[in-house]
């Protein structure tokens, strides 16, 4: 029986057209944590928070602290890459972080309340973007995208969120703006998976790793995980890693 403070993979699969993209993934995860994603292009990152949220078809077992993903689907809050939303879309920033409170409206309540438009500009103003409430997000810098994208994650209220690439393409202030963020949603007891490409800031940002390419290399917590050998094992000569008498310093791919 699944633990209510855990969340669980087993033998986690993904297959394309006969391409294997996952095989036999199994890990467990304790409440409270900054996951790391990490692991070569083609890796499988993405599908495999895909496939734990069902986006993907996939063969296995994901729970969410003793619930099926169904079951726990309100308290899951999703950032894809920004390269998979339509920026030309006509909605203003205020809009798109309110529709982060659509799963707390009831089907009988048709317009949002005062206390949906409360978080929603509670969200934005955490992250930096009230004075832009009003503009369409079209018309935002990278950073200031991503930023609004992750205040529609805040606004939701979820328990667990799951970030793909959230750091990719934006300034540096939006970078340092949203890892804050993130470590104050980990210490307030959230669950945070973050897929991710930039080695030479993992000790800095996460507690915890997943390491893969396209089975599990590694999963536990950075210092364990964050070792040449592992490394090595994942990259296979995609990326640099020096190991000496100072630490271990890694060129990313």
């Amino acid at each position: 029986m699944a633990r209510q403070d855990t969340i669980d993979v087993r033998e986690l699969s993904v297959h394309y057209h006969g391409h294997l993209a996952l095989k036999n993934i199994n890990f467990s995860v304790d409440k409270g944590q900054l996951i790391g994603v990490i692991g070569p292009n083609g890796a499988g990152k993405s599908t495999l928070i895909k496939a734990i949220l069902g986006l993907e078809r996939s063969k296995g077992e994901v729970s969410l602290f003793g619930s099926s993903v169904k079951a726990f689907r309100k308290q899951i809050s999703y950032v894809p890459q920004r390269n998979m939303i339509d920026w030309d879309f006509p909605v203003r920033v205020k809009d798109a972080v309110l529709m982060g409170r659509y799963a707390h409206i009831p089907w009988y309540r048709l317009r949002s309340s005062k206390k949906d438009r409360r978080k929603a500009e509670e969200a934005l103003d955490k992250v930096g973007m009230i004075e832009f409430a009003d503009r369409q997000i079209g018309e935002l810098s990278g950073g200031q995208q991503q930023r609004v994208f992750i205040a529609r994650a805040l606004a939701q209220d979820a328990d667990v969120f799951f970030l793909d690439e959230p750091f990719v393409g934006i300034d540096i202030k939006s970078e340092e703006i949203i890892v804050r963020l993130l470590h104050q949603l980990r210490d307030s007891g959230k669950t945070i998976f973050v897929v991710h490409h930039d080695l030479s800031k993992v000790e800095k940002y996460f507690d915890h790793l997943i390491l893969l390419n396209q089975e599990l290399i590694g999963a536990g917590a950075v210092k364990e995980i964050y070792t040449p050998e592992f490394l090595k094992k994942a990259y296979q000569g995609s990326a640099a890693v020096l190991d000496d008498k100072d630490g271990m310093v890694v060129v990313s791919q």
